[in-house]
């Protein structure tokens, strides 16, 4: 299991929702992404900082780790690139993919830490297939 400590690439923003996670013992990627909206919102009511926007976010980061085997670093880009769900990454072709993420680089100005290729991004579309 992978710890937290992958959330750190997490920008600036996300403080206060690492920071509860941590306080919540929720120490783990399969135990973000385990959280339902129920919980999610009942975290808002505790702590007014936190936007449930980005739990969600959190969590989708750790979907994809959990169940696509993605580095942090991956997952956190294709979130970026606009791809928030397994349903979403599963209606994609590798080519319409790395558009989507060469087009986030291009925006942002910097390359991906990541060494993408289409062979990759084929086989989390094959996976997500199978787990939706």
């Amino acid at each position: 299991m992978n710890k937290i400590r992958d959330c750190e690439i997490l920008p600036v923003n996300f403080r206060h929702e690492k920071e509860f996670l941590k306080n919540k013992n929720l120490s783990t990627w399969e135990s973000i992404h385990k959280l339902t909206d129920n919980e999610i919102s009942q975290f808002l009511q505790q702590k007014s900082l936190c936007t449930e926007s980005r739990f969600k976010k959190i969590r989708a980061i750790a979907l994809f780790i959990v169940k696509l085997n993605l580095t942090s670093h991956q997952a956190y880009l294709l979130l970026h690139a606009g791809i928030g769900s397994l349903k979403t990454l599963s209606t994609l072709n590798p080519y319409s993919l790395e558009q989507k993420i060469g087009r986030l680089e291009r925006k942002m100005g910097v390359r991906t830490q990541t060494n993408i290729n289409q062979k990759l991004l084929k086989g989390w579309i094959e996976r997500s297939k199978d787990l939706i």
